[in-house]
């Protein structure tokens, strides 16, 4: 997850805080606080895991505010890295605590699952919240389609374990070897891509590397719209640090609080790691996207949505293989069940066919809904 902070309200606060920066370190506090005592005072199954997934919400919108802050200073491109080291911090937790808990499904189906939720959910939301108020929508067609080709084949290149193992290729058996070796593939293709992106004009940002250039324009133009107060370097850098200590702590009790909530509720490892880790691991940028679409700003928003799921294939899903490994975890393969295979083809299919025109309308934003209920329905039992 990378989140995206919304500056073009004015910055009114106290301090180097504007008000929304107090609105979200306070719910931020006491979300985290309550998740701290409920963690481990008796409180029933559903609180914990309500006011944990919360804190983990706010405190990825710290995260991502204190790395805006840092980007002031050290310019777009070095300003898309911190994006790209940091934004997903809280969904590396998460999953990091529940491989020790040893719910490798939970883990590869959140992973799926913040690919569909990106690709479906919420593109599918901006589509039709654009589309209601203000008609047809234009995408940079260049750019879509540069960013619909290299969605492809970052996740195809994440699946080919798990189709050598579906076809029962010479290569099956050796699971996780080939699993490190992709996701080896995966980081190296990302890092290549690095120093062109801190090279780069901000003209030229813009599709120059995933998960960075597209997010640094849009906070630059939301700046030239309002400048907000800009916090001092050892404040931008404090807020980072406690925000990552604080996700890693409220991370723990959100997966202790999730294996009791989903007796409670007869939820399916399947669904609990496909539809509410997902959707809270990448909360407050699904709204960030949404928004955008609804200022008629829809190349804003599409690469703000498009850009999370890029990241969780060439980032986040290989860095998690790697270090389940090397940190004596349950292991984690890139060898994902057959529906979760065909759930993320098929949306990534459906996604590049509807934005590979550059325009984007209400209709195509209902399609991608519909795809995501029946989905998320299949996985409701397991």
């Amino acid at each position: 997850m990378t989140p995206v902070t919304n500056t073009t309200a004015p910055a009114v606060g106290i301090g180097p805080f504007s008000r929304s920066d107090l609105i979200v370190l306070i719910g931020a506090l006491v979300l985290t606080v309550g998740a701290g005592v409920t963690a481990f005072v008796p409180s029933g199954q559903v609180v914990p895991f309500v006011l944990s997934a919360g804190a983990v919400a706010l405190l990825a919108s710290v995260v991502g505010r204190s790395v805006d802050q840092l980007g002031d200073r050290f310019g777009p491109g070095a300003t898309g890295v911190l994006q790209s080291a940091l934004g997903n911090l809280p969904e590396l937790f998460i999953a990091l605590f529940a491989l020790r808990a040893g719910l490798v499904t939970v883990v590869q189906a959140a992973l799926i699952g913040s690919i569909l939720a990106n690709l479906l959910l919420v593109l599918g939301l901006s589509f039709v919240v654009g589309g209601l108020k203000h008609g047809v929508q234009r995408l940079d067609s260049h750019r879509a389609r540069e960013t619909a080709v290299l969605m492809v084949l970052s996740v195809a290149a994440m699946l080919v374990p798990s189709l050598t193992a579906l076809m029962h290729t010479p290569a099956e058996g050796h699971e996780t070897t080939l699993s490190v070796i992709t996701s080896v593939v995966l980081l190296v293709l990302f890092f290549v891509g690095l120093p062109g992106s801190l090279r780069r004009h901000r003209s030229s940002d813009a599709g120059a590397r995933p998960g960075s250039s597209d997010e640094a324009v849009v906070r630059e133009e939301a700046e030239s719209e309002a400048e907000g107060p800009h916090w001092p370097l050892w404040l931008a850098l404090g807020m980072l640090v406690a925000s990552a200590a604080g996700a890693a702590f409220v991370s723990d009790w959100f997966v202790r609080a999730l294996e009791p909530a989903m007796a409670t509720f007869h939820i399916s490892e399947a669904f609990a790691g496909l539809v509410i880790v997902a959707i809270a691991g990448n909360a407050v940028e699904n709204v960030v996207g949404i928004q955008l679409a609804a200022q008629n700003r829809a190349e804003y928003a599409f690469s703000v949505i498009i850009n999370s799921p890029l990241q969780i294939a060439l980032v986040l899903a290989p860095l998690l293989v790697i270090l389940s490994t090397t940190l004596g975890l349950t292991p984690l393969t890139l060898v994902f069940p057959p529906m979760l295979v065909v759930s993320v083809a098929l949306a990534v299919l459906l996604a590049v066919f509807i934005t590979f025109d550059g325009e984007s309308t209400w209709m195509e934003g209902a399609t991608l809904l519909g795809l995501y209920a029946l989905i998320a329905a299949s996985f409701w039992w397991g």
